[in-house]
């Protein structure tokens, strides 16, 4: 190969654009009427290689690129679809212009591709986190374009999505499963029924699973009915609001100890040599972006100038989270995230209905578009593609889709509207009933001092609060995955591992392809 030629081709641009089109339109769509969006990383992985795999001169490399730029509008859709329509809902006949839901749009965007730049390394190379998605990409490349365990994979994969096409496309199998009901103290228990859900944990591992997992048992089956039974929580709802700020607080408090770290970091490194994550160069080009995007958000948008740049702040610490959480678990909570930075800048300034959503649309996108990044970049970092090339990629990708994004959710606000049975966007409401403050303050601090402390302890804190906020079946299914897992690594002594991560990925694909064709189909 050619180490001079660019693998992000005419031909790559071309294929990449007019997948990304489709992909963000039917993310939007979805994002709105299920709130939930599926990974669509495998799915483009799949469709670029059946459109270049047997190009004249076609390397990994420019599949690589060509699937980095398709799937790069699908969480910018999310991003916003997961947060502004939430103004309309409680603010009838309030919205923002199209304009300016495209500076939002394209805002979160380049400073989502732009912050992965300087963790980039510290995620991939040097902590090397799983990224369940983006080793999913790169296993299903290797064995598309080399023929290497492609039977196994591609059998995993079918039998993943003819089970989700049952499940989700005819409604015969039921999506979660009840292991218990429940009562007075002791919350319901059920487990999701989903083959990715297993195969995230398979690939994830039992340490990162198992600490997931155990967030759960401490959040639902711990403090909930000693709290309850103990009088501290009154009712059920009580226990579900102290538990849910309590791992909100423990994922900002990793966030929280990140950036203590880093000022320790820095403080050490003075007048010293030591190791960056991420060259001068490239830190001054993002600093001269970053104030250049709070100098658009202030001038085109509600905000005020001290919002802008808080915000910005705000999106960096943000965006650290989603690229870690993605790579630890391959589940990214954007919406908590731009909650988060809202409620943060909501106690030093008073923002406007507007300027809110328009806070938390901005850091739902660069997180969505970071975790993006993160799994394109595993995949790219595993193939051996030149990250740079990647970036572009997903820069280009990012910017059109935002624009596409915007243009579905306007549309459709205008058309249709948000809060109806036809799009109910319930992850915008969500973030609308959470816009006026956090359920328990005390539990989020807290959890806050606790995140803190693990994390310098460099335990997987963020991991933990996902436990404790997230609902029990997906953290079950996960467990699950990582102990069948461990279970056939044991019995085969490590002589297996190499098959069940293939299953794994097929797993991960196979409902991912699944969930965007039955999207992209229901849209039409």
């Amino acid at each position: 190969m050619n180490e001079n030629r660019s693998p992000l081709t005419i031909r790559a641009l071309a294929v990449g654009i007019l997948g990304l089109i489709i992909i963000t339109a039917s993310s939007a769509y979805v994002a709105l009427r299920m709130g939930a969006l599926p990974w669509p990383t495998v799915f483009v992985t799949v469709l670029s290689m059946a459109v270049l795999g047997k190009a004249k001169g076609a390397t990994l490399e420019e599949i690589n690129c060509t699937h980095t730029l398709m799937s790069a509008g699908a969480m910018v859709a999310g991003g916003l679809a997961f947060t502004l329509p939430g103004l309309s809902m409680i603010a009838p006949g309030e919205e923002l212009p199209l304009f300016q839901v495209i500076v939002i749009s394209v805002t979160g965007a380049v400073l989502g591709t732009l912050f992965t730049i300087i963790f980039r390394k510290t995620f991939i190379e040097k902590e090397k986190l799983p990224y369940p998605m983006g080793e999913a990409a790169y296993n299903t490349l290797i064995a598309g374009k080399e023929g290497k365990g492609a039977p196994v994979l591609f059998t995993s994969l079918g039998l993943s999505a003819v089970f989700t096409f049952i499940r989700d496309g005819l409604g015969k199998i039921p999506a979660v499963l009840g292991l218990f009901s429940g009562n007075a103290v002791f919350p319901a228990l059920s487990i999701w029924v989903s083959p990715m859900a297993l195969g995230i944990g398979a690939i994830i591992g039992p340490v990162l699973a198992l600490m997931w997992f155990l967030g759960t048992i401490i959040g639902y089956y711990v403090i909930t009915p000693i709290g309850i039974s103990a009088g501290f929580f009154q009712t059920m709802a009580d226990a579900d609001s102290f538990r849910s700020s309590l791992g909100i607080g423990l994922m900002i408090g990793t966030g929280l100890g990140v950036a203590i770290k880093a000022i320790i970091s820095t403080f050490r490194k003075v007048g010293s040599n030591g190791e960056r994550t991420a060259s001068r160069r490239d830190i001054t080009a993002v600093l001269i972006v970053a104030a250049a995007a709070a100098v658009m958000l202030a001038l085109f948008t509600d905000m005020t100038a001290i919002e802008a740049v808080l915000l910005v702040a705000g999106t960096y610490l943000a965006s650290y989270l989603s690229g870690m959480l993605t790579g630890q678990t391959g589940v990214n909570p954007m919406e908590i995230f731009a909650i988060l930075v809202l409620l943060a800048i909501s106690a030093v300034s008073s923002p406007t209905l507007a300027a809110s959503f328009s806070i938390a649309g901005v850091v739902a996108v660069a997180c969505g578009l970071t975790g993006d990044v993160m799994n394109d970049l595993k995949s790219g970092s595993l193939v051996g593609t030149r990250p740079r090339y990647q970036i572009m990629a997903e820069g280009i990708g990012g910017i059109i889709g935002a624009v596409v994004a915007a243009f579905v959710i306007y549309t459709i606000g205008q058309t249709t509207g948000f809060g109806s049975d036809a799009f109910p966007a319930p992850q915008a409401r969500a973030v609308a009933a959470m816009a006026g403050g956090l359920d328990n303050q005390m539990a989020f601090f807290i959890g806050t001092a606790i995140g803190i402390i693990l994390f310098l302890l460099r335990l997987p804190s963020a991991t933990l609060g996902l436990g404790v906020y997230l609902p029990t079946y997906i953290s079950s299914a996960m467990a699950l995955g990582a102990v069948i897992m461990a279970i056939c690594s044991k019995a085969s002594k490590g002589k297996a591992e190499e098959k069940a991560a293939l299953i794994s990925s097929g797993l991960l694909g196979g409902e991912g392809i699944t969930g965007v064709i039955i999207a992209i189909f229901t849209m039409f």
